[in-house]
């Protein structure tokens, strides 16, 4: 099989040396997201919880561009700069996920990139390969 490199606008730009998602049959493998604004590519806010729903706006903007949606990841491991916030993300991803929920992880690290105080990546299973 074939990989197909995924990327759209309507997410941040890659600022290293990675695409935003890799397709492979129906499987994609989404890099991490952090709370860039796609047209500004800068914060949202330094707010936890603004920076956790831009998260996912730009994760479901990948999901989107390969041709599925946020509830077909199968997979998300989120990384805190500060577990404390968890209750946070609980909260968060119940606005943007129906159950059956993903599998998860999360993980305390001690720094993000630009200073980010929370990072998502995942796996998503398509329907189809499309």
């Amino acid at each position: 099989m074939s990989k197909v490199i995924i990327n759209t606008e309507n997410a941040p730009a890659a600022i290293g040396t990675y695409s935003q998602a890799v397709k492979i049959g129906t499987t994609v493998y989404l890099s991490g997201q952090i709370p860039l604004v796609p047209a500004t590519m800068e914060f949202i806010s330094e707010d936890f919880r603004a920076q956790a729903v831009q998260v996912f706006k730009n994760l479901a903007a990948v999901c989107e561009a390969a041709g599925g949606e946020l509830q077909d990841m199968v997979k998300v491991q989120i990384y805190l700069v500060d577990l404390g916030q968890f209750a946070i993300v609980n909260e968060v991803m119940a606005e943007f996920f129906e159950t059956p929920y993903p599998a998860r992880a999360a993980i305390g690290v001690k720094a993000l990139p630009k200073g980010a105080q929370i990072e998502i990546d995942g796996i998503m299973e398509l329907k189809s390969t499309n």
